[in-house]
């Protein structure tokens, strides 16, 4: 089978250190190719895959409008071009991207990791369109956008094989904070917890450069960062979250927003380590209870909860998450999907 997976430029196809969806692009780029389909990728500039790679646009996140509708133009000629010479179209980028080939025969597999304008949704599945689907990370994300057309939840995944099993840690193992340092993460809440239960505090993450999220960081995160209980390590590639995360008795996900999806989560399964995670957005889809970790209500709860930790059998915890969010077995889940979507070929 001919694949062609489009992602937008901005961050290359795999991204040098964050990159959600391009990282995910080029997992599935992998797995497509290792299956024995014909790959191709249509994303930014530096992108490499194992497959034929078409590059538009430019790598930089504060690109202008201008330079955006630019790349629109840029894929919509490409599309059309070869509209003929693809049997499958797995869509991570803008949704706009897919307009000149909407009523094209190739099957079309429009994923979403984040909350969905359902104005954009509802615009598509007004125009003449076929054989198009739309996937949402969860089944959170597709509620938001689930207002037309046919839409299927294939959940987020991530390579095991970067993440090894920690079975045994140490009795005073550090908790784990890892993501984004803004305020709708929670770290403040993580740094509460651990000064409450005396427990050393490992904070992966970006240092926000939006203003609010810097303030937020600079007048509530910084001054409790001592160097000794709650220790920032900075930005985290694969091999130090690996080192992190499977050293530690467990990773705080108290989020204040509803996350569609929360890769960290996996990540820190992969590794056996159990999550603590409140209850909003995906959180209840990701973590299975008692098995990879406890779902809670609020500070208090994680407290609580923090006390069991010890129960989770953390070879478990990780095989019950591979058997769910390992990038074989998603990859297998959208070929699945599309083979369902030929059958009735409508």
């Amino acid at each position: 089978m001919r694949i062609l997976l489009i992602m937008d430029p901005g961050i290359p196809v795999p991204p040098p250190l964050y990159g959600g969806h391009e990282r995910l692009v080029f997992m599935f780029a992998e797995e497509y190719h290792k299956l024995g389909h014909e790959v191709s990728l249509l994303g930014g500039p530096n992108s490499h895959i194992s497959g034929k790679v078409y590059s538009f646009g430019k790598n930089d996140l504060k690109r202008s409008k201008f330079q955006q509708f630019k790349e629109v133009l840029s894929a919509w000629k490409f599309l059309f071009t070869k509209r003929n010479e693809f049997d499958f179209i797995h869509n991570f980028g803008r949704l706009i991207y897919l307009l000149p080939i909407l009523n094209a025969k190739a099957h079309k597999i429009m994923t979403y990791g984040r909350p969905v304008a359902q104005k954009g949704i509802k615009l598509v599945t007004s125009l003449p369109n076929k054989n198009l689907v739309f996937t949402a990370c969860s089944n959170y994300c597709v509620s938001t956008g689930n207002v037309a057309g046919t839409w299927k939840t294939v959940y987020n995944a991530i390579d095991f094989s970067n993440y090894q099993l920690q079975e045994k840690i140490v009795h005073d193992a550090p908790l784990m904070f890892l993501g984004r340092l803004d305020k709708i993460k929670g770290l403040h809440t993580a740094i509460a917890i651990a000064k409450k239960t005396d427990h050393k505090l490992w904070i992966g993450g970006n240092i926000p450069t939006t203003l609010d999220n810097y303030t937020y960081f600079k007048d509530e995160i910084e001054p409790l960062v001592d160097g000794e209980q709650i220790i920032y390590l900075g930005a985290l590639n694969d091999e130090q979250k690996n080192e992190y995360l499977g050293k530690a008795k467990a990773l705080l996900f108290p989020i204040e927003w509803d996350e569609p999806f929360g890769m960290v989560m996996v990540e820190a399964m992969a590794c056996g380590t159990p999550v603590i995670g409140f209850k909003r957005g995906s959180v209840p889809e990701v973590i299975d209870e008692g098995i990879s970790g406890f779902i809670v209500e609020n500070e208090e709860e994680m407290l609580k909860y923090l006390l069991k930790v010890n129960t989770i059998n953390r070879k478990l915890c990780r095989e019950t998450a591979k058997h769910k969010y390992d990038a074989t077995v998603i990859a297998k889940e959208y070929l699945t999907l599309l083979q369902n979507d030929k059958k009735t070929d409508y």
